[in-house]
């Protein structure tokens, strides 16, 4: 097993997948994942090989664009994988992940029990946070068709993952749903480091938003 060939064969399938899509959850999200999810691994002596393909392969089929299926990533992942000849003890450990790693509105037990999981969930929260995060999110809600804001409308707390899933909501609401939550979520001591400073770049944000919306800067 050429565990370097195994893993620019995994780049080449994924960006052509996911390149050019216009929600946030396209190929360059993926690389700045797999970027970040590298960096941490060597930091918490994780095993690289399995954090490099769970990184690649965590948004090759995202459930919010499959009706809500939230195991057919790793359906997929898994079929590649032993496609090109990676080890079913690898493949295990990757697909389970997979399937564990997104928030989901905080109504489905996304615990990592492992230190290549929780390496692989902290770079793809720290990709929805800060400069980025933000950006992505506006993306996501263009997409959707959502509301930037309406005052009107106060943030949700949400009881379980049908829901999350089904909930017509505004972008800004998603910060208070989601991304101001992901801080005090990481797992691991460089996430946690590398997290506040985004964190606090959302908050600045929000405050100029709102100053912006409510015309408190208008002479």
């Amino acid at each position: 097993m050429d565990k370097n060939l195994i893993i620019e064969k995994t780049k080449a399938f994924v960006k052509e997948k996911l390149d050019g899509e216009g929600t946030g959850h396209d190929w360059w999200h993926i690389l700045r994942v797999y970027k970040s999810a590298v960096f941490i691994a060597k930091k918490e002596n994780a095993n690289i090989f399995v954090v490099e393909l769970a990184a690649l392969l965590h948004d090759i089929a995202d459930w919010k664009f499959h009706d809500g299926n939230s195991n057919i990533g790793a359906e997929i992942s898994s079929k590649w994988l032993e496609s090109i000849g990676v080890d079913s003890i690898y493949i295990d450990q990757i697909c389970t992940i997979i399937k564990t790693l997104s928030f989901k509105g905080g109504t489905v037990d996304s615990t990592q029990y492992t230190i290549e999981g929780k390496v692989v969930q902290d770079a793809d929260r720290l990709d929805a946070i800060g400069a980025i995060g933000i950006a992505r999110t506006f993306a996501y809600g263009g997409n959707k068709n959502r509301e930037m804001y309406n005052p009107s409308i106060p943030p949700k707390s949400f009881n379980d993952f049908n829901q999350y899933k089904d909930a017509k909501n505004t972008t800004v609401n998603h910060f208070y749903e989601k991304l101001l939550k992901l801080k005090d979520l990481m797992n691991t001591s460089s996430g946690k480091e590398i997290a506040k400073k985004r964190h606090e770049f959302m908050e600045n944000y929000l405050t100029e938003f709102y100053n912006e919306w409510n015309c408190e800067d208008v002479n």
